[in-house]
């Protein structure tokens, strides 16, 4: 079975109608979408998600921009879909972020910084299972471009 991650496009990313945009580099690597929807995230669904991060003194303003707007998850497939995916979004800080990246080419904060990833195999399970139902996400085959690209 393929490596699968957990993308949330943020509000600001579909605010500035980037959705497309960045969903495309996931596909242009070859990547497959596993499962997509567009949802509300809530208070409840933040503070367990950014579990982490409650303690801190912004994270008041995270959840703020979080719970503001719709976000886009996306579950990506392939091959080091984690550690693939986290250079293709670039560093949380999108002002150091390099060009080219997701982070670097559409955003320069860190807070409204368009995207998040997953961070490890482990937390990519937990961020998948916290926001896709198992019957919400799809196994089909691709063309040959994923072949090419996941070295098969």
């Amino acid at each position: 079975m393929k490596e699968r991650t957990l993308l949330l496009i943020k509000p600001d990313a579909l605010q500035r109608g980037l959705v497309g945009d960045i969903l495309s580099r996931f596909e242009h690597k070859g990547f497959k979408i596993a499962g997509v929807k567009m949802l509300q995230m809530s208070k409840e669904l933040s503070k367990e998600h950014y579990a982490h991060l409650v303690s801190k003194p912004f994270y008041p303003d995270l959840e703020k921009f979080m719970t503001s707007q719709p976000i886009v998850a996306v579950v990506i497939e392939g091959k080091e879909a984690v550690e693939v995916t986290r250079l293709i979004v670039g560093p949380t800080n999108a002002s150091k972020a390099p060009g080219g990246t997701v982070r670097g080419d559409f955003s320069n904060s860190t807070s409204r910084n368009v995207i998040h990833a997953s961070d490890s195999k482990e937390t990519a399970e937990k961020e998948i299972h916290r926001f896709f139902k198992p019957h919400e996400l799809f196994d089909y085959k691709l063309n040959d471009a994923f072949l090419y690209a996941s070295d098969e």
